[in-house]
This record gives structure tokens, sequence and C-alpha cells, in this order.
């Protein structure tokens, strides 16, 4: 049996900003990320195959049946003869075997012209399934830095940092010895900290009051990354803000949740940001986009080999007849793109704030034998009016800019309108 699944997004890691000026350890952006993020930002599909009891999904394995023809060999012979004379005369030193075969394959992917066909390393594209999966190894905490550049933890309730005896202000010295410095980037720190589930790490911390630093050895456990956060608005308690950072394979579970809360709270209208969301699973946008929509089509997708799918609405919404207001900006690509263009074309939401990114693209994974992963473009997707927005990305139907100076007094006038246009059309 088997079915399909589709996600996003390129494999670094970071610290998802989790609230202001706060990391929590977790997969998220990275400094790498943050700079490629639009660039690389892609629409993949995972192959989903049931393996029996316990088994979760595995990426389509392509390896077993796929050695190359006669003639392929011989259309490489060109390569070899390149390499060979290269490993005689070149006067530096030759890069081991894989770091030599990595770099043949971004180059021949390069000639594709396709930046989200892309090769990517086992250990980030270990990263990216557990990004993916919305769960990882880690300790529980939160990082801030201060202006200092001191490495400020506070661990979150329940989790293994707080039962190991971290404290909210601790700060952070080392990590299984290694020191931590002010000037070192935080996902370096994070790499260190994060592991497999149920190994050990060493945190080394400054506490107020101690004569000297403490040791606190902490068992790594499971740590979900939330992708949904919530709240019902202080300045308009009958509208729930609901901000969606990613679309992974809890985030359906979170809103489900943040509907009945709010609701419970009182919210007769909604607002959904999906500002600055690069993606996430094409399974979750179709079931975020069903959680407004009663009937209809969701995407149609048109692949080389198979010609189009259509992805239907699916029932069970909570949130059907509710006013919508989507917050939208040039960071709002691809599975985000997917649910705001499915929403506009039914004009069941209002989209307010700024020009979408434009992420029409669809990438197959294949997790190749050395765990390492492969994404391949197969097919472009379209809105349920046939609206292509590879390239253009969707307009708002308010469109409404952050200045420099708003982001110096810390507004949002995005935010603003949508609140201003829901009291107005009640």
């Amino acid at each position: 049996m088997m079915g399909c699944n589709f996600s996003l997004r390129p494999p670094p890691i970071h610290a998802t900003i989790f609230p202001q000026n706060k990391c929590i350890i977790s997969l998220g952006k990275s400094s790498m990320q943050i700079a490629i993020k639009i660039a690389l930002t892609t629409l993949i599909a995972l192959f989903i195959f049931v393996m029996g009891a316990g088994a979760g999904y595995a990426v389509r394995d392509y390896v077993v049946d796929d050695q190359p023809d006669e003639a392929e060999v011989d259309s490489l012979a060109l390569y070899w003869e390149v390499w060979h004379r290269v490993e005689e005369q070149f006067y530096g030193e030759i890069p081991n075997g894989p770091v030599a075969t990595y770099g043949a394959i971004r180059g021949a992917l390069a000639t594709l012209n396709d930046p989200y066909t892309l090769f990517i390393e086992p250990e980030p594209a270990a990263e990216e399934k557990a990004q993916l999966e919305g769960q990882f190894g880690g300790i529980g905490a939160f990082i801030q830095r201060d202006e200092a550049g001191k490495v400020i933890l506070d661990p979150m309730p329940d989790q293994a940092a707080e039962k190991a005896g971290l404290l909210k202000g601790d700060i952070l010295l080392a990590v299984d010895g290694r020191p931590v410095t002010p000037d070192m980037p935080t996902e370096d720190i994070i790499k260190w900290i994060k592991g497999e589930i149920g190994t050990p790490v060493t945190i080394t911390v400054e506490r107020a009051g101690a004569e000297k630093p403490l040791d606190i050895t902490i068992e790594r456990a499971p740590i979900e990354t939330p992708s949904a956060q919530w709240r019902i608005l202080e300045e308009a308690p009958k509208i729930g803000y609901i901000q969606l950072t990613s679309f992974t394979e809890r985030s359906n579970k979170e809103l489900d949740r943040a509907f009945e809360e709010l609701s419970q709270q009182g919210a007769e209208s909604y607002i959904l940001d999906l500002r600055n969301n690069g993606g996430g699973l094409l399974e979750t946008a179709v079931d975020v986009a069903s959680q407004f929509l009663r009937e209809g089509v969701v995407l149609r997708e048109d692949r080389k080999s198979e010609g189009e799918r259509v992805y239907d609405v699916r029932a069970g919404g909570k949130a059907l007849d509710q006013p919508l207001v989507l917050l939208v900006n040039g960071g709002t690509a691809s599975a985000s793109e997917i649910v705001a263009g499915a929403l506009q074309d039914y004009k069941r939401a209002t989209l307010i704030g700024e020009k979408t990114f434009g992420k029409g693209s669809v990438q197959l994974i294949y997790e190749l034998s050395d765990a390492s992963r492969l994404h391949v473009t197969v097919a472009k997707w379209f809105t349920p009016n046939n609206n292509a927005i590879d390239g253009k990305g969707l307009t708002p139907d308010i469109e409404v800019l952050i200045s420099e100076e708003d982001r110096a007094n810390n507004r949002d006038p995005q935010l603003e309108r949508a609140i201003t246009f829901l009291t107005e059309n009640k």
C-alpha cells in the first residue's frame, strides 16, 4: 500500500524564535536557512510505505535497481579521464571519496538550472527529516543571548532540562567540556546540545548565588517543535490570532486545539498569520485549508508523466463560517501559498499584507544509500482556479507594507489592519 505526502524546506537547522528574542532548542531557521530559505524553499513529495507494525514512513528508496547501464557508464568516461589526471598531477591535497562524489553530484545538478533540485548530505538530511516530523532529541530549554553575547537558559516546563535541575537564568558556560564563547553562533551551540534521544549531555552553567560553576547532566529526550501559537487578542477579545510558522505532521492537530481553546474563550473570527512561513508538508497544507472550506479543490498538480492530480477539500473543518483574515508577505511560500491561494480563490478569506514569494513547483525526496537525500522537481501546482503562482506570488486583497520606522517602533500595521477589517466587517 502506498500513498503520497509532501513537504518543503532545505536541510539547515537552528532554533525557532519562540517567543520574541528567544530560541527554542529545535529544528528551525539557522543563519544559513535564513539566507537561502526563499531561494531554496521547496515543495517536496515524500512517498509513504506501510512497512508493518511500528513502522512510520520511509522516503522513497532508489538504490537497489538503479545501477547505470552501459551507455551511462560510457558517458561518464570523460569525467573519470579528467579526475584521474587530477589525482595524478594536482599539486594540492585531493579530497576524499565522498567529498569529491558529492561535489560531482552538485555540479551535475547545477546544469539543470533549478535551485530546488538539490543534493543533501547525510547529516543535514537527518536534520531535515526531524524538522518535518516536528520532533528531535534535545534538553527542552529556551536560549536567549544578552547584549554581551552570554547564553541565558530557560527550561521548558516538565522537560528534561527542568527535571535535571536547570533553572531559569542559568548562564551556559560549556557543553560536554567545550567552552561556549560570546562570539559563538547560536546554531553551533544548539548542534552540541542536540543529539540522539536517550544519550546524555553535560552542560556547565553559572548560577546566581553559586560559588562555582555547576555541571548538569541531562538525558536527551524527544522535544516536539510547535508549529502553531495562538491567543485571544487583548485589543480585540472576539478575535482569535493563530500564527503558523511551518507545516509539519503535527500542525493540523495543533490547529484543532487552537480552534477549541479560542472558541471557548469567545473568538468569533480569526486571523491566520502565515508571514515568513516557508511551507512544509503539502498534505498538511490540504488539511489546514480544509479547516476553513466545506467543499471544492485545494490545489491542482500537473506532472510531466502523470498529468493532473486534484487535491480535494477534506471533511471535518473546525472554522467553516467564522470571518477570516490571512496575513501574508514575501516570506509566505509554497505550502503557505497553497492555503492562501485556495482561500483567496473561494473568497473564504481576505489576504492582508504583501505579495507572497511565488513557489509553485513540487519536489520528490529520494533517500539514498548513504542516508543522503536527493530533491527532484517533478511537477507544478496551481490554485483551484488554475492560477499559476510560480515566480508571481499571490497579490493580497489589501496591501499593507511595514516600514523601517514600524520595525524600529515594534509596530505591526498589517496586524492592526486585520483587526480593523474584522471589527468593521462583522
